[in-house]
């Protein structure tokens, strides 16, 4: 056997590429839960008789747990362990799934949404430091590009495998959390049994509390164009997941389930095929190329929309699962090129509460301008907002290009 094969240690745990795959699963299946309802909105919706507004907010809860993930626990897993960590990921996301199997009301889709935030904030960061200590190669690049895809893989299954079960299988808004909750449940089985590689762990009293976030003086005007970029992109799947299937249902008259969930399903492959195809482009290449591209992509979005065209609104996906991808990856790379590495990490964080920000501010403010005018004409409102947020990163990156 190779160092990357399928291996098993001494102590009878996963090694080699076994270790890596049960790591990538982990990223995958979090994620996996967190679009689960993206084609159930609509059901939700008439279920408990909520407004637009209030589904908008049912997504955008979910940045909390980010948020807490991030500046509470965004060191977790340097001091208690990667394994420790992602077992503790894994417990939050059965719990959040809990919640959704049996929700009542509003209230429990809101807990259950924010809990899923905080596992997947804990899990994604312990995962991706994980399979950067498995990989036995000096290219640690590689590390962040499987769990990249990773990400936008398991957001599509996740909401094409809901929208399959709502539609073609009894209990729509049940089953689809019985079948999340066995996959989470195989996964940490096989955690329990993956190789450890924070060598000597400590304790969760070591756990510093106190948030670090910052841009250093010297690097905030560089910093401006990777983060717009990072929002932008974000803005563009939260735009996906939390409105498309209402979009799909009103104004182009699709009301398949399944649809719904393939329509994100085909953003999410695109975005992972991008990031594995394009991994030799510069960072600014990526960040420009798709800060260009995002300005046709919102108005192809809104075409869709005024048209009622299915067709335009396919080519709009597939344009934004390219310029999501570029964008997210893009704006990483140049934010951990221009951080001093002394405050690299206060720095990247700082980055991620731009990315949690776009996930989920646009969508709520297109919720609200949906009450007061057209589904229309609040995208064109977000296309107008993105296209400004584009040009501006654009011109702050030619400015600072060096």
């Amino acid at each position: 056997m190779t160092a990357h094969s399928i291996v098993l240690t001494r102590n009878n745990e996963f090694g080699g590429a076994a270790a890596r795959a049960v790591v990538a699963a982990m990223i995958a299946v979090l994620f996996a839960g967190s679009t689960a309802l993206t084609p159930l909105y609509i059901i939700y919706k008439q279920a408990f008789g909520f407004s637009q507004i209030t589904l908008t907010l049912i997504y955008a809860v979910y940045v909390i747990g980010n948020l807490a993930a991030l500046l509470i626990f965004g060191g977790l897993s340097d001091v208690i362990g990667r394994r420790p960590a992602a077992l503790a990921a894994m417990g939050v996301a059965v719990v959040s799934t809990l919640l959704f199997l049996f929700a009542e009301n509003v209230m429990w889709l809101d807990a259950a949404r924010i809990l899923m935030g905080l596992a997947i904030g804990v899990g994604t960061g312990t995962g991706t430091a994980w399979l950067t200590e498995l990989i036995a190669t000096s290219d640690k690049s590689r590390a962040a590009t499987i769990a990249t895809s990773t990400n936008f893989l398991g957001l599509g299954l996740g909401a094409l495998g809901a929208g399959l079960l709502a539609e073609y299988a009894p209990w729509p808004l049940r089953l689809t959390f019985v079948v999340n909750l066995a996959v989470l449940v195989l996964v940490t089985i096989l955690i329990l049994r993956t190789r450890e590689t924070v060598s000597r762990p400590g304790k969760l009293a070591d756990i510093s509390m106190r948030p670090k976030l910052s841009v250093p003086g010297n690097v905030r005007a560089r910093f401006v164009a990777p983060a717009l970029t990072g929002f932008g992109a974000m803005a563009l799947v939260g735009f996906y997941a939390a409105l498309a299937p209402s979009i799909l249902a009103q104004q182009l008259r699709v009301t398949n389930h399944a649809a719904a969930g393939a329509l994100f399903f085909e953003l999410t492959i695109v975005a992972a095929l991008t990031v594995l195809a394009t991994t030799r482009l510069s960072s600014r290449v990526t960040m420009f190329t798709a800060l260009v591209l995002i300005i046709p992509t919102v108005g192809l979005v809104v075409a869709a929309q005024f048209f009622g065209s299915m067709a335009i609104m396919i080519i709009a996906t597939a344009c934004c699962g390219v310029a999501s991808a570029l964008g997210y990856r893009g704006g990483l790379q140049v934010v951990n090129q221009i951080a001093p590495a002394e405050r690299r990490a206060e720095v990247v964080s700082a980055f991620f509460i731009c990315c949690f920000c776009g996930n989920a501010l646009p969508v709520i403010g297109i919720g609200i301008l949906s009450n007061w005018t057209t589904a229309t004409t609040a995208s064109l409102a977000f296309a107008g907002m993105i296209t400004i947020f584009s040009l501006v990163a654009l011109a702050f990156g030619a400015k600072h290009a060096r």
